[in-house]
């Protein structure tokens, strides 16, 4: 599921301390773009890449030498300290939404996602059936440092390691004692202190949903401390012979896509990788189950934009999300 491209707002306010600098470093990882902004002169690109290298090495279904990949071929290898993080995580936030959040969907998604110009074409119930026996996180067993799982499930951590690289990177820069900085990877954010160089807070935008691939700001918000992660419905979506729209959700239990009309949810958390995977667990869980779930977490700050039954679109805050 590709996630929605947050837009940093840069405040036009000059530093009244011109000694400040940032570094700003851009370049492309984990199929996608990632800027990171930092109040120091010391270039930490190699670092970087190493840290990228080592988390593809862990968790792309890319590489075939990964260890997620060996996983998938039912190969036994260790976990490293990457993996083990995530799928610790991914364990629990599953329990939590009660399967809404599943890394063992991507077999069905992928299913799914083919036929001309996005239309939905038939695909075989028998199809369905067979791959959705092997769904389900909860049939993925730890023993000691490695996995078991039934043969034909596959693991795919796509809607969680972004948001936990992101979380690397940050947490490299705060052994680092850089206590200033923006890591955005994808549209994933994570900020600490301040814009040093404009002295002024980290101001980030939340997109506005469009279906036709354009970009627009529909509010900016300030962040402190913590991250955000966006996850819309609006840039992948099928249509059916009706002219139905249905996001590129699968539903975890039944395989099938969900019609829905929440396009766009933001949520702030004190991790990226948390708030990354709740943001993708909520657009499969509804607007109502959401609203259930939140009052549980007040941790959890969110953000829902959604069409209404008139086609317009309708925001909701949650738990003191930024207005």
């Amino acid at each position: 599921m590709k996630k929605l491209i947050l837009v940093i707002v840069c405040a036009l306010i000059f530093s009244c301390k011109k000694n400040v600098k940032n570094t700003a470093l851009n370049g492309s990882v984990f199929g996608t773009s990632y800027s990171i902004i930092y109040d120091s002169e010391i270039n930490y690109q190699k670092q970087f890449d190493s840290l990228f290298y080592v988390i593809n090495k862990s968790m792309s279904t890319y590489q075939t030498n990964s260890i997620i990949s060996k996983i998938n071929r039912d190969e036994t290898v260790d976990m490293d300290v990457h993996f083990d993080n995530v799928f610790k995580a991914s364990k629990k936030i599953f329990y939590d939404t009660e399967g809404a959040f599943d890394p063992t969907i991507g077999a069905v998604v992928n299913a799914w996602d083919f036929g001309p110009e996005g239309k939905i074409l038939n695909l075989d119930s028998l199809k369905i059936d067979s791959l959705m026996t092997s769904v389900g996180f909860n049939k993925i067993l730890r023993i000691d440092n490695h996995l078991t799982k039934p043969k034909d499930a596959f693991i795919d951590f796509n809607a969680i390691a972004k948001g936990y690289g992101v979380d690397v990177i940050g947490e490299f820069m705060e052994s680092q004692n850089i206590k200033n900085y923006l890591v955005e990877i994808g549209g994933e954010i994570r900020v600490k202190g301040i814009n040093a160089e404009k002295q002024t807070n980290w101001i980030v935008g939340v997109e506005n949903p469009d279906f036709n691939g354009d970009q627009s700001i529909l509010k900016a918000i300030t962040l402190q401390d913590e991250a955000m992660a966006t996850s819309g419905t609006y840039r992948k979506f099928k249509l059916d012979e009706n002219g139905n729209r249905y996001a590129h959700i699968i539903d975890t239990k039944t395989g099938y896509p969900s019609k829905t009309n929440l396009l766009s949810v933001s949520v702030i958390a004190k991790s990226c990788m948390i708030a990354d995977a709740y943001a993708t667990a909520f657009k499969a869980m509804g607007i109502e189950k959401v609203k259930e779930f939140l009052e549980r977490h007040p941790e959890l700050k969110v953000f829902l934009i959604f069409e209404n039954d008139n086609g317009e679109f309708e925001t909701l805050s949650f738990n003191g999300f930024p207005e």
